[in-house]
């Protein structure tokens, strides 16, 4: 039977395949851009203050850093403690229309030998964790370098 997919962090990202977007929200008043998203107030200390509204993110950015895990995560990262850790690429991707930087998993597949600074990736859906008791896979973004396949 085939899982249900829910988000991992629900209002965070939207879409499939190429509609896939990550969801940050912009200041009316100032137009900084927050990710992860803020919907309280704007967090820039210069602005006077406005309304936040959703904005979805580029899809594409530069690696501005990376760096893999070595060691399994302590919760609540979720992982099953009965098979091996498997490490895996973590990068920090520049969206320069934005102006942020967004941290995220690479996707399945890429390691850090594949990475260098300055490459161009893309956000991607992922699956971060799958529930087989309840037959749910925990969705979230992972980061690609642009050319490669999914």
């Amino acid at each position: 039977m085939p899982y249900t997919h829910r988000p991992a962090i629900a209002g965070w990202f939207t879409g499939e395949g190429d509609d896939f977007r990550l969801l940050g929200t912009r200041c009316t008043a100032c137009a900084t851009v927050f990710f992860p998203r803020e919907d309280v107030r704007c967090r820039n200390p210069n602005c006077p203050g406005g309304a936040l509204e959703e904005t979805p993110l580029s899809r594409r950015g530069r690696i501005w850093s990376y760096t893999d895990t070595r060691y399994r995560p302590p919760s609540p990262y979720v992982s099953n403690r009965e098979l091996p850790w498997e490490p895996y690429a973590l990068i920090a991707v520049e969206l320069e229309a934005e102006r942020v930087v967004v941290l995220g998993q690479a996707a399945l597949g890429v390691t850090v030998a594949d990475l260098t600074v300055g490459m161009e990736v893309q956000v991607v859906p992922g699956v971060l964790h799958e529930d087989e008791d309840t037959e749910t896979a925990w969705t979230i973004w992972h980061w690609r370098p642009t050319g490669v396949a999914a």
